[in-house]
């Protein structure tokens, strides 16, 4: 179990909390990068023996006022046979007691946002219940996706297909909850969408301002914290690279012009940190 990490921004209460981990291949998520420059940065002791790195699943919950925003799910509790084992090898599943253990229930939740629509970040959009059907997991909440990633999830092609997965939204249309918006638009009071293409197409990071202060959820803008350091470190997965180094860009930028707190998705938990530059070089400082 991952005990939540609180921080502040502004009037804003922020916390991590974690879905668990998959696996993927290091050279994957490290893009063109050689072995023999990411490996002393990840660590050969952090590889497993088919060479795969640990990627956190951290979901962020910000309170401020009467709302209270999750951003990304997580992989959910869905997956099951080779998907689960082959597809998403690790631990996770473990949103629910995250939630739980910052005394909150699914019910409480009055807004859901996902950067993107890959599996490993919306799958606990919805559940399934004892009877079979898919529900919505957030029964009040407002769902914000954008919608050029809905359209383009909801119509896979031979690459997507492995990771885009109807049941993880095709349900908030019958509900009603779901608001499909495009480019920057405010979530609640203080958290906006912020474009930042690249990983997809409509892929859209969370930035939160607050009384001078500033937090960025990066969403798959980086798989690890040395993408925002070096941001010509693109992964494998990103379908437009050249759009992923400026997007990649202007989030470095940001972070040290407001000192922005970044929140990374897949960095070990809980991800958090902040972007320092000391002659010319850049640095990602946990915190």
């Amino acid at each position: 179990m991952y005990t939540p990490a609180r921080y502040t921004i502004g009037n804003m209460d922020i916390a991590v909390i974690c879905d668990g981990y998959i696996k993927l291949d290091a050279g994957a998520v490290m893009g063109l990068i050689p072995r023999v420059m990411w490996e002393p940065v990840i660590g050969r002791e952090n590889l497993d023996a088919e060479h795969r790195m640990r990627l956190s699943l951290n979901c962020m919950v910000v309170r401020s006022g009467k709302e209270i925003l999750l951003v990304d799910t997580g992989i959910g509790n869905k997956l099951e046979g080779a998907v689960r084992d082959r597809a998403f090898p690790g631990e996770h599943g473990l949103l629910m007691k995250g939630l739980e253990s910052i005394g909150l229930t699914p019910e409480d939740i009055t807004v859901v946002a996902n950067t993107h629509l890959h599996a490993d970040h919306c799958g606990w959009n919805t559940v399934r219940g004892d009877d079979g059907v898919l529900r919505a997991t957030f029964p009040n909440a407002r769902y914000f996706i954008q919608k050029g990633e809905f359209e383009v999830a909801s119509h896979p092609n031979d690459r997507t297909k492995g990771t885009y997965f109807a049941e993880n939204f095709e349900p908030l249309v019958d509900s009603g909850q779901l608001n499909l918006v495009e480019g920057e638009v405010e979530l609640m009071p203080g958290a906006r969408f912020w474009a930042t293409p690249g990983h997809t197409q409509d892929h859209a990071s969370i930035a939160l301002t607050s009384e001078g202060q500033t937090a960025l959820y990066t969403g798959d803008l980086v798989h690890h914290a040395v993408q925002v350091e070096r941001p010509a470190w693109i992964a494998a997965f990103d379908i437009l690279p050249l759009m992923s180094l400026e997007s990649k860009k202007k989030l470095a930028e940001r972070a040290l012009r407001e000192n922005a707190l970044l929140i990374c998705v897949h960095n070990p938990f809980p991800g958090a940190g902040r972007l320092t530059e000391s002659g010319g070089r850049r640095k990602f400082r946990a915190e």
